[in-house]
C-alpha cells in the first residue's frame, strides 16, 4: 500500500534524474572526479552524446557544490531562449544577466539585484565583462558557471564572441589583471573545436579554438555493470523484488555499454511493461533480451537522430555503413572527421586496441536493420528466406538449415555469374547478403552483430542470439587446406572462450572448379560456397 505523501521513484529516461524520486546509479566517483577539476579552477565542456546524463551530472555537481559556504553554482541555459537574443551583444549580453539573476541559487542567497542593477549599463562584451568582475567581487564566492544546452545557443558568432571574453578573463585573472568566475563548465553534444567548425565557411575552417584554455573532460560518463548494480540494487529493495542483480546488471551492459539512456529505458521496459503483465514479479536475466527486442522496434529520439545524422551526411552514412558490415578495419583517431563526427554522435567507441566499435550492440543492431532496410529496396536478388522452417519445434533455431538454405540460394542466384569469383565479394557482398537472408528469420526474437577479434589473424565474426541461445558463425575465404585448419582452431577456441559447444563457417571459394559442400568438422558445420 502506498501511503499519502510517499514518493514513488520510477526509471527516469527524461529532463534531469533526481536520486530521491528516480533510480539511478550511483556516480559518485564521477562526481568526485569533476569536482576536482572544479578545485582546480579548470574551464571544460561535457561533451557527450545525446541523452547520455548531462544534465543530470550538472545538477548532482550543482548539489555537491552547494554543500561548501565557499561555492555558489549557477546553473543556466540558453534552451528557452528565443534566436533573437543571439541577434547582437546587446541583446546578448543583457539576457545573459538576467538569466543568471533568475538562476534559483542567487536568488536564495539574495544575490539577485547585483546581476541584474547591472542589466541597463551592459551594452557589449566589455561592459559584460567590467559588470561580471564587479559583481564576482561583490558576491565574494568560488562561483561556478554551468550552461547546459550550448548547443543551441552555440550556433552563432555571437556565442563564440562570448566565450572568447570569458577566454580572456580566464588569462588575465592567472596575472591578476581580472577577476572571474571560478570554473567555467558547459555541456553539449559538441565540443568547442566542433562548435566552430559548424559556423565557420569551409575556406575558413580552424581548429583553433576561441576557447582553448579548456582541459579536456576525460571522465567515463558511461556505466560500468558494477555501476548498473547499484541502480537494481537500491530498485530491488525499495520494491521487494528479487533478482540476480549481478546477472542482471552484466546482461543489461552486454547490451548498452553502460550508454545511459539506454540502461535506464531497459529497466524501466522491464518494471513497467513486462510485470504488470503477470503474477511473478521477480526479475530474470531473460527479461532484458525481451526488451530489447522490443525496444529495437520502437521508434524514440536517439533512433530519430541516429537516422536523421546519417540520412543528412553522405560521408558519415558510408563510414558507418563501413563500419557495420566489417568493409575496413579503421583506427581510432579523431583527426578524421568521420570519425570524430561519428565519436561525438555517440555511434562508435574504440577498443582497447584502438581499433573502431559501434557503440553498443542495441545501436549496432538497429544500424545494421537500417542499412539492411536501405539495400533491400535496390537489391533485385531477391535473396529472402520464403515459406521456408527454420524453428523447431522446440522453439529452437534450426541454424544448419538456415545455413543450408542460404548456400542454396546464393547457389541459385549467383553461380553462373562471375560474381562470387570478385576479390571483394567476401568483404562486401556476402555478409550483407547473409544478415538481409537472416534478419527475416529472426523477426525482432533474435539479433545479431559482428565481433572484431584482433591479433595477428583478424577476424571478423557475426554472433547470432536467439533467445537462450548464442551461435558464432565465421566468414572465410578459402586459401588452401592448411589456413583452414588454423581457421577451425582459432574458431573452436573462440567458441570455448564463449561456452559455445558448435560453431559454424561459411566460406567463400573463389576456385571455378569448387562445389557447393556442407560437412561437419570438429564440431564446427561448415558450408562452402
Amino acid at each position: 500500500m502506498v501511503l499519502i505523501g510517499e514518493i514513488m521513484k520510477y526509471f527516469n529516461i527524461t529532463g534531469i534524474c533526481n536520486p530521491d524520486n528516480c533510480f539511478m546509479v550511483d556516480t559518485k566517483n564521477k562526481i568526485d572526479q569533476i569536482l576536482e577539476m572544479v578545485y582546480k579552477k579548470n574551464y571544460f565542456v561535457i561533451n557527450r552524446p545525446r541523452q547520455y546524463g548531462k544534465t543530470t551530472t550538472m545538477y548532482l555537481l550543482e548539489q555537491r557544490l552547494l554543500q561548501s559556504d565557499e561555492y555558489l553554482p549557477i546553473f543556466t541555459s540558453f534552451e528557452s531562449t528565443d534566436d533573437s537574443v543571439f541577434e547582437t551583444p546587446l541583446t546578448f549580453t543583457r539576457t545573459f544577466l538576467r538569466l543568471l539573476s533568475k538562476d534559483l541559487n542567487v536568488k536564495r542567497f539574495g544575490y539577485s539585484n547585483f546581476f541584474s542593477e547591472k542589466t541597463d549599463f551592459v551594452v557589449n562584451f566589455e561592459t559584460l565583462s567590467d559588470a561580471l568582475a564587479e559583481i564576482i567581487t561583490s558576491i565574494n564566492k568560488k562561483i561556478v558557471l554551468m550552461i547546459d544546452e550550448v548547443d543551441k545557443s552555440s550556433n552563432n558568432q555571437i556565442f563564440l564572441h562570448f566565450i572568447g571574453m570569458l577566454r580572456q578573463k580566464y588569462l588575465n585573472a592567472q596575472i591578476n589583471k581580472d577577476v572571474t568566475f571560478h570554473s567555467v563548465i558547459l555541456a553539449g553534444v559538441h565540443d568547442i573545436k566542433n562548435l566552430k567548425l559548424k559556423i565557420r565557411p569551409d575556406e575558413e575552417k580552424k581548429l583553433n579554438s576561441p576557447w582553448n584554455i579548456a582541459v579536456n573532460f576525460d571522465i567515463d560518463m558511461s556505466f560500468s555493470a558494477e555501476e548498473i548494480q547499484t541502480m537494481l540494487n537500491d530498485y530491488s529493495i525499495t520494491k521487494n523484488i528479487q533478482m540476480n542483480i549481478t546477472a542482471i546488471s552484466e546482461r543489461i551492459y552486454f547490451w548498452t555499454s553502460g550508454y545511459p539512456f539506454l540502461v535506464s529505458k531497459l529497466c524501466k521496459m522491464i518494471d513497467e511493461n513486462l510485470l504488470p503483465k503477470r503474477d511473478n514479479k521477480n526479475w530474470d536475466v531473460n527479461d532484458v533480451d525481451t526488451v530489447v527486442g522490443q525496444l529495437l522496434k520502437e521508434t524514440n529520439t536517439i533512433f530519430d537522430d541516429i537516422a536523421k545524422n546519417l540520412e543528412n551526411n553522405n560521408d558519415l552514412y558510408r563510414f558507418i555503413n563501413s563500419v557495420i558490415f566489417g568493409f575496413n578495419d579503421f583506427i581510432f583517431t579523431q583527426d578524421d572527421n568521420n570519425i570524430n563526427r561519428a565519436f561525438m554522435f555517440g555511434f562508435i567507441d574504440k577498443t582497447e586496441e584502438d581499433k573502431i566499435k559501434i557503440h553498443n550492440k542495441i545501436f549496432e543492431e538497429r544500424l545494421t536493420n537500417f542499412f539492411i532496410s536501405k539495400a533491400k529496396t535496390t537489391n533485385t536478388n531477391g535473396i529472402n528466406p520464403i515459406n521456408t522452417p527454420y524453428i523447431k519445434e522446440t522453439g529452437q533455431l534450426d541454424f544448419t538449415k538456415i545455413l543450408d538454405k542460404f548456400q542454396e540460394t546464393i547457389k541459385e542466384k549467383y553461380s553462373k555469374s562471375d560474381v562470387l569469383k570478385s576479390e571483394e565479394f567476401l568483404e562486401n557482398d556476402l555478409r550483407l547478403l547473409f544478415l538481409m537472408f537472416l534478419k527475416p528469420i529472426l523477426n525482432g526474437y533474435g539479433f545479431c552483430f559482428k565481433e572484431v577479434q584482433t591479433g595477428e589473424e583478424k577476424r571478423i565474426d557475426i554472433v547470432v542470439v536467439f533467445k537462450n541461445e548464442k551461435f558464432i558463425v565465421e566468414l572465410k575465404l578459402w586459401r588452401g587446406e592448411e589456413l583452414h585448419k588454423l581457421g577451425i582452431e582459432q574458431l573452436k577456441n573462440y567458441m570455448k572462450a564463449e561456452s559455445v559447444e558448435k560453431g559454424y563457417m561459411l566460406i567463400m571459394n573463389k576456385n571455378k572448379k569448387k562445389k557447393f559442400n556442407n560437412w561437419t568438422e570438429d564440431g564446427i558445420y561448415c558450408v562452402m560456397m
